[in-house]
């Protein structure tokens, strides 16, 4: 099996396995990051008399995960394509030993073992992700992926809590719910690790991808400087908006007044996942580039609508709790999605520059994993702690607004400058 992750395979899989393979690396990648969240720490004092002590463990996590993402523009633009699945293992292996290190230590080294545990799992999307990039397919084969971290948060929280309510310590639950899912991960990663390169006709259609150095990276970005700031400030305030409702869904649930069951986490996601991946599929059906990349960005603009307006009907009382819980997750992922595969995926072709999507969607998840941390600090900080419930329906709002305006400008200055150029 490790053989088999380290050298290049001599039979290849079809592109539909490869697919369902890395939506099962990823998936089985977040039970080694997001059971934690599926437990109060009631219990617990906050630490330095400052902080709530589950904010700390999600802020330490998150403040990993960003430095990963951070090394991640570098790794995983120039990493060798013959050492990807066994870099994955290491990495997701590494963080394992963190949780098992929150398990055997005292309590508050905790928020230490989950800044370790973050710092190696930031680069897993896009080290998966470049085994599916530059095809044809490749946004029926993001679809895929999507769909993991759609359903995975949920569906790993709720096997999380599942273990904590029947017995297990709630420190040492991260780690076994990781060895439960390890067996999937090693078996998926060994048959991505086999995943054909894109042929001719692929880099015919969507540009040849190779690994980018500085000055390349640098030269993408000064002639994409504009759509690219106001999409990564949208994909910031996004981010920080997807973590929070994710990393504190109990505690909104308990403001609206119905304490979330277990499988909550996951019922709540299925609708979910199937606009997404609809939306996603039919993005697959479009063969120009530009065409593509303006769709992406009216999926975009479509997602700032949902939240925008789910949000203000919720407030006017029109709509209730698990409609607009469901309605909040159509628009966070319809917008999150796209960023995190095939709208830099479609940049990238536009261009027919050679390169890799996976650096800017790293440089994106740099800014966006730090917003995710300034905006916990926003609540935690204050001098009045917002509701939870108050705090993040306003977060929704200026999302929105901020992501919608953004993306529609982004979309003009495509349109302008490629449209022209035919």
């Amino acid at each position: 099996m490790v053989s088999s992750l380290s050298t290049p395979a001599p039979s290849r899989v079809p592109l539909f396995a490869a697919g369902l393979a890395a939506f099962c690396v990823y998936f089985a990648m977040y039970a080694f990051r997001k059971p934690v969240m599926a437990v109060a720490f009631a219990d617990q004092a906050p630490l330095w008399q400052l902080l709530d002590y589950k904010a700390t463990l999600i802020l330490a996590q998150a403040v990993g995960y960003a430095l990963s993402k951070m090394v991640g523009v570098k790794v995983v633009a120039e990493h060798r394509a013959d050492r990807r699945a066994r870099l994955i293992l290491s990495l997701i292996g590494a963080a394992w030993l963190a949780l098992l290190g929150f398990a055997l230590l005292p309590a508050w080294a905790g928020p230490l073992c989950l800044f370790l545990n973050g710092l190696p799992l930031g680069m897993i999307w896009g080290l998966v992700f470049r085994y599916l990039e530059g095809r044809r397919v490749s946004e029926m084969l993001a679809a895929m992926l999507t769909a993991s971290f759609i359903l995975s948060s949920g569906a790993t929280r709720t096997a999380g809590a599942l273990l904590v309510q029947h017995g297990l310590s709630p420190f040492w639950m991260p780690a076994v719910t990781g060895l439960v899912f390890a067996p999937v991960l090693v078996a998926a990663l060994a048959v991505l690790a086999r995943t054909p390169p894109p042929d001719a006709a692929d880099r015919a259609a969507r540009g040849t991808r190779v690994a980018m150095d500085g000055p390349a990276r640098r030269a993408y970005v000064r002639a994409h400087a504009l759509p690219l700031a106001l999409l990564i400030l949208g994909y910031t305030l996004l981010t920080g908006l997807r973590d929070f409702r994710d990393n504190f869904a109990a505690e909104i649930w308990g403001d609206l007044g119905n304490g979330a069951p277990a499988a909550m986490f996951s019922i709540t996601e299925v609708p979910v996942t199937i606009v997404v991946l609809i939306g996603m599929a039919m993005l697959a059906t479009i063969r120009s580039n530009l065409r593509a990349l303006l769709a992406i960005h009216g999926a975009i603009l479509f997602g700032a609508l949902a939240l925008g307006g789910a949000t203000l009907l919720f407030r006017l009382g029109w709509i209730g709790p698990v409609a607009w819980t469901v309605w909040i997750g159509i628009g966070i992922y319809s917008a999150y999605a796209p960023f995190s595969a095939v709208l830099f995926d479609r940049m990238m072709a536009l261009g027919k520059s050679p390169g890799n999507a996976g650096f800017l969607i790293y440089l994106a998840d740099s800014f966006g994993y730090a917003g995710s941390v300034a905006l916990m600090l926003l609540r935690e900080l204050a001098d009045n702690r917002a509701p939870w419930l108050g705090f993040f329906t306003s977060a929704t709002l200026t999302t929105a607004l901020m992501l919608g305006g953004g993306a529609t400008v982004s979309g003009l200055w495509f349109w302008r400058r490629f449209s022209l150029h035919k």
